[in-house]
């Protein structure tokens, strides 16, 4: 039975790789306080285990075909650019500039500092490779420093093959501490660096208030979106209700408070109707009739004192509301929040969240700026939703389906993109197909900001490409190098786990200092670029659980896309700085 499992798995390996794809996202959800293998690394350790216990018991390894990694790469690497392409292109044409130069400075620290250690280490282009991703925690580059070494013309076939089967056996050894040490560094040293942490807490708080501060209302429900929002209906009985009072006069009044409900429904009892009608601004309401107030939860219940007592009015409060998302288009983009309330089609709705960079969620604060691709969730009754929507930019409909021909065909030309070679010096330098894919991803997710009905692909669809393209990819490489993993990590030695430890802390404070005293950034905006321009999740986490504040989700969406770019392309940089 154990021989027929091993020679299965040998002749269908399609099995061990989701063997290994499901043992591997299962393993990675545990964690530890904040810290977390996180699925790539666990994919990869579950996938050594596997093609190394099976050629250690079969005496032969699970053989895989080459198409099969670079096909998921290349959809890995798509999916990348095509989520960070509208805030790339947004950042580099001036919302954020300053972000922008901040990460590139972090991302060239980066490169130089593990170079630095290669060269004092005297380590090959592999190597040099596989401790860039691991100290940096950037995955895609074992993908595009592996694709970089195949192309090189002047390595033999099995100089080619021990180089790239060490690749994942270094990004493993330097893999835990690039994850654990930078979540410390950032978390912890961070804000020491910064002032101490109870200054940094208190500089945060400070900010936060400056940032919720709203010309327009002092109503918080308005800067904060995702506090509570509430249906209630009242009897108008109130002396207020003596003489009838127009919606927009009852608005305005609640307005003056600092209270900004709408009226959204009222039930027409005092002209003998008991009708229920939906109000225009010049809709009268008079002593008894009933109304709905839409708002935040505590100023509603407060209404009692001047409308009237509260009704369980079943048929009035039974109405359909409208939860939708929204790109920000070219006309919103640059604006803040609170100047988007003041428009006048955003008349009864609520921003409920803004998700940056495909799902990276930033806080809805007053003074928080607008960006082009920028997608906004918001809420109210169907025909205000409606026009918000049109107001803001383009709205996005629910949909499973991807535009399958849109992905090919711009894999297609980043592929072919890529593949162009130019010699220098006699050196052959390119962006390899999987530089091209990203490449493509970039501009096409951007383009989409300008023909947004074009190239659809749902936020799962995305998520899908991603996460499986990256791990199925991974799932191969740790399977193959699983037979040589542990010859290869005797080979690099403990040496090489300390030269990771360097790699990962040198830059990241000399990134801080520079943060403070060159770029001027605010303490937690600083650590939040840090974070983005290293790609570090991880490390967004662990500073925001420090610093209990979400503003350095500000600093963290731009240097992203921009880190996530310019780490990935510096693989090949890397490999080529060794030849």
């Amino acid at each position: 039975m154990f021989d027929w499992l091993l020679d299965t798995l040998i002749k269908y390996p399609s099995i061990p790789i989701f063997l290994t794809i499901g043992l591997g996202f299962y393993l990675g959800k545990f964690k530890y306080k904040t810290f977390a293998l996180g699925t790539v690394t666990s994919v990869l350790l579950v996938g050594v285990a596997i093609g190394y216990f099976v050629n250690k018991w079969a005496g032969s390894p699970i053989e895989i075909g080459a198409p099969l990694k670079s096909l998921f790469f290349l959809i890995f690497l798509f999916a990348i650019g095509y989520k960070c392409g509208p805030q790339f292109v947004s950042a580099i044409k001036g919302q954020g500039i300053r972000q922008v130069l901040f990460a590139v400075v972090v991302c060239v620290l980066c490169l130089v500092v593990t170079w630095g250690c290669a060269k004092i280490m005297n380590y090959n282009a592999a190597l040099a490779t596989g401790l860039f991703s691991g100290a940096q925690t950037i995955s895609a580059v074992i993908g595009i420093g592996t694709d970089t070494i195949s192309s090189l013309p002047g390595l033999d076939a099995a100089t080619k093959k021990e180089w790239i089967d060490i690749i994942p056996v270094c990004y493993a050894v330097t893999y835990v501490f690039g994850t654990i040490g930078s979540a410390f560094i950032l978390g912890n040293l961070g804000p020491a660096m910064l002032g101490g942490l109870k200054k940094v807490r208190q500089m945060t708080r400070d900010y936060e208030a400056k940032l919720n501060h709203s010309s327009l209302s002092s109503d918080p429900a308005f800067i904060n979106g995702n506090r509570p929002i509430s249906f209630r209906a009242y009897k108008a009985t109130s002396d207020f209700f003596k003489t009838p009072h127009s919606v927009s006069e009852i608005e305005e009044y609640l307005s003056k408070q600092g209270r900004r409900l709408f009226v959204e429904r009222v039930r027409k009892v005092s002209d003998g109707s008991n009708s229920i009608v939906t109000p225009a601004p010049d809709t009268q309401i008079a002593a008894s009739d009933e109304i709905v107030l839409s708002g935040r939860h505590e100023y509603i219940i407060e209404d009692e004192s001047w409308v009237g007592p509260e009704v369980d009015d079943a048929a009035l409060l039974t109405f359909n509301m409208e939860k939708t998302k929204v790109m920000v288009s070219k006309k919103s983009a640059g604006i803040t929040v609170d100047q988007l309330r003041g428009k006048p089609f955003m008349y009864g709705v609520s921003v409920a969240r803004i998700t940056r960079q495909g799902g990276v969620e930033i806080p809805v604060f007053a003074q928080t700026k607008l960006m082009h691709g920028d997608m906004i969730e918001i809420v109210g009754l169907p025909q205000e939703v409606s026009a918000a929507a049109a107001g803001i930019g383009y709205e996005e409909k629910p949909t499973t389906v991807t535009d399958l021909v849109f992905v090919s065909l711009a894999i297609v030309i980043g592929a072919l993109v890529g593949a162009l070679t130019l010699n220098i010096h006699h050196i052959p330098v390119s962006l390899s197909t999987s530089g091209g894919a990203l490449i493509a991803g970039l501009f096409f997710g951007w383009l989409r900001t300008k023909r947004p009905s074009v190239g659809i692909i749902p936020s799962s669809s995305l998520w899908l490409m991603q996460n499986l393209g990256l791990n199925m990819f991974i799932a191969v490489i740790g399977i193959q190098s699983g037979p040589t993993f542990f010859s290869g990590l005797q080979q690099v030695g403990w040496m090489f786990f300390v030269m990771g430890v360097i790699a990962t802390t040198l830059p990241l404070l000399i990134s801080m200092w520079l943060g403070a005293k060159v770029f001027k950034l605010h303490p937690a905006v600083n650590l939040g670029c840090v974070a983005g321009s290293r790609t570090t999740t991880a490390s967004l986490g662990a500073i925001t659980d420090s610093l209990q504040s979400n503003v350095p989700a500000l600093g963290y969406t731009i240097t992203y896309a921009i880190g996530n770019t310019l780490l990935i392309l510096m693989g090949v940089a890397m490999v080529l700085m060794f030849i």
